[in-house]
């Protein structure tokens, strides 16, 4: 099984962007509590959400051209390459999301972007922010403007889930990591 440890080590060798650091790891919490909702291993969907961008920092514009020979030679299960690949479907990639993994992923990539731009207006960041925020900003397409709402929403259609819900797995997946993602708040700086 991939584990986080090792998804870590390989991103090592092809990400080094502080921003795009942090988005995997938003995207890895969230992945986790998307596992535990589908009684999944959460380290294995968490690993995956780590390596989700394995090669868009050296091939912004070939993203996902890149990851897939590369990593099966590391090791990586075929199958969690294939999650990997899907995230991109409809974009930069043709590997329809097919299980809940694959889905959830495709899903949050965007959804946490959306969320991590709320948390950083709140004086609390994640710890008291509700889904019901995110929710309001969501409506506001100027908001977090490059987070592709139509493929957030076509990820919860796929999996059969209301944005609402998803919105609460993903805040309940980084909300413990709120320190390590920079989105404790505005006061929590303040005071360091």
């Amino acid at each position: 099984m991939l584990t986080l440890e090792r998804a870590r080590e390989l991103n090592a060798t092809m990400v080094s962007q502080e921003n795009l650091l942090l988005h995997e790891k938003n995207v890895c919490y969230a992945m986790g509590a998307m596992a535990a909702h589908f009684g999944e291993e959460p380290e294995r969907w968490q690993a995956i959400g780590m390596l989700h961008d394995y090669d868009y920092e050296k091939y912004p514009e070939e993203h996902l051209q890149h990851t897939e020979e590369p990593l099966l030679a590391a090791g990586v299960a075929p199958e969690d390459v294939r999650a990997i690949l899907s995230h991109g479907w409809g974009q930069c990639s043709d590997v329809k999301p097919e299980t809940n993994l694959e889905k959830s992923l495709f899903t949050v990539d965007e959804l946490t972007g959306i969320i991590q731009a709320c948390a950083r207006m709140r004086p609390h960041g994640l710890l008291d922010l509700e889904a019901k925020s995110v929710l309001k900003k969501f409506k506001d397409k100027k908001f977090a403007a490059k987070c592709d709402r139509e493929v957030i929403l076509r990820g919860c259609e796929m999996l059969g889930m209301e944005l609402r819900e998803v919105t609460e797995l993903c805040l309940e997946g980084m909300r413990p990591h709120a320190e390590e993602l920079g989105l404790q708040g505005t006061e929590a700086c303040a005071q360091s």
